[in-house]
């Protein structure tokens, strides 16, 4: 087992280094470069070209360079190239040349180019250009190489082009600065042509002054002649003129007058639109001053009237809900009172031998203590400042005086009588109520009393 481990551990750690090798030997190449690998490439091969992207360049058998695309200006003073007509000229020019990116113009350069300076790759390719330079001026007249310059252009692009491609170059630009030559053919062609261009103007000017006094002459009889034609027309074309001007003045009053009876109809109706268009657009200015405004209050007394709606509902509901409990806190309470009495009654009857009545009579023995009280205080609030009693002198038993506070205290009910008044007899070991004769006095009262003692 612990082989095992350890042979995984010892691969993984190959595999890590072998990556690390791996991107320490990857070789990018930028834009601007051609990347060339050089060794152990491929059967039949001796390099291998890559413009942009990268490979992985094996140690030992292969390396690698790189080949600068910086495009390179050369300048070739090209003097005394025989043309043609064997005529020595001067093509003084600046050729503009870089490598190719074309897989086998790189090929090429990474076998006739690579590791080269720059320098020495100017000077291979300035003695092509000169070659080709001077073969191509050989194969044209001065005449085709000066007038014709897109032609000179293509014929040097022709020549050169497929020489720089054998050493991987290209060419970008020509650019021919100014032709001349030593026995001075091009000056006499500029002369020639510059004294041929001024004869025939002289000439072309000589005919054209030519025709033109001959042309002045036919031009001056010819206008005479209509002149006097033209006299003649013109007295009766004035005359038929006036006419015309008569009826043309008459017809354009008549128009005028038309027109001016228009226009003033035209501007009635304008006005009357302009009339109407103002009152349009007033009455809209007031509908949107007005009952824009008038509707923005309607509907804000709307909406501040269905607030106040809802406030009242919700503090009717609240006032109600209170009510509502407040009804049933005191129904509960009532309840629950009357569940008390009810609970002391049942055990008051209970108590009683389940004698309804004699409970009854208990609850109002219990109340006689306050009914005596209310009586007392009934007669002792009255205030009597005098009493007159008048005696007729009857002979009665008792003064008049006397039989008046009786009757007085009289007037207030027995304890029994009110008893009786609630429907309850009292027992008898609580006394009965005394019959009173007429005018008997306090003293016989008592002595009954005693009597029946």
């Amino acid at each position: 087992m612990d082989y095992m481990v350890l042979g995984s551990g010892m691969f993984v750690i190959f595999i890590f280094f072998l990556l690390i090798f791996s991107a320490s030997r990857y070789k990018r190449c930028p834009a601007n470069r051609v990347l060339v690998i050089y060794g152990k490439v491929g059967k039949g091969k001796s390099s291998k070209c890559y413009h942009g992207g990268g490979a992985v360049v094996w140690p030992l058998i292969q390396d690698s360079k790189y080949l600068d695309l910086t495009p390179m200006t050369i300048s070739i003073p090209l003097k005394g190239a025989l043309s043609l007509q064997n005529i020595r000229i001067n093509v003084p020019s600046t050729f503009t040349i870089a490598i190719d990116t074309t897989e086998e113009a790189m090929n090429n350069a990474a076998v006739r180019l690579l590791g080269l300076p720059t320098q020495q790759i100017e000077t291979m390719a300035t003695e092509i250009i000169f070659g080709q330079l001077r073969l191509t001026v050989a194969s044209l007249k001065i005449e085709e190489i000066n007038q014709d310059r897109e032609r000179f252009l293509l014929a040097i692009r022709n020549n050169i082009e497929p020489e720089l491609k054998k050493i991987g170059l290209t060419l970008i630009n020509v650019n021919i600065t100014d032709i001349t030559d030593e026995s001075g053919y091009i000056a006499s062609i500029g002369k020639k042509a510059a004294s041929t261009a001024i004869n025939q103007a002289k000439i072309d000017v000589a005919v054209q002054d030519k025709m033109g006094d001959v042309g002045a002459s036919e031009a001056e009889k010819e206008r005479r002649i209509k002149v006097a034609a033209f006299n003649a027309q013109a007295v009766d074309g004035e005359n038929q003129s006036k006419a015309m001007i008569a009826a043309y003045n008459a017809t354009l009053a008549e128009k005028e007058a038309e027109a001016n009876q228009k226009g003033e109809v035209a501007r009635q109706n304008a006005v009357a639109e302009i009339q109407k268009a103002k009152a349009l657009a007033e009455t809209k200015r007031l509908e949107a001053e007005e009952i824009v405004v008038k509707e923005i209050q309607k509907r804000k007394i709307e909406i501040e009237a269905d607030a106040a709606a809802e406030k009242l509902r919700r503090e009717a509901g609240g006032q109600a809900d209170a009510i509502v409990a407040t009804r049933q806190a005191e129904a509960e309470g009532i309840r629950k009172v009357l569940s008390a009495k009810s609970e002391g009654y049942k055990n008051l009857v209970t108590s009683c031998m389940g004698n309804a009545r004699d409970a009854a009579t208990m609850l109002l023995v219990e109340k006689l203590e306050e009914i005596v009280k209310l009586q007392v205080e009934a007669i002792k609030n009255i205030k009597i400042d005098k009493v007159t009693v008048w005696d007729n002198g009857s002979g009665e038993k008792g003064s008049s005086t006397a039989n008046f506070l009786s009757n007085l205290v009289r007037s207030v009910p027995a304890l029994h009588d009110i008893a009786g008044m609630a429907g309850v007899e009292l027992p008898e070991f609580l006394g009965k109520v005394v019959k009173d004769t007429p005018h008997t006095s306090p003293a016989s009262a008592e002595d009954g009393k005693s009597g029946k003692k």
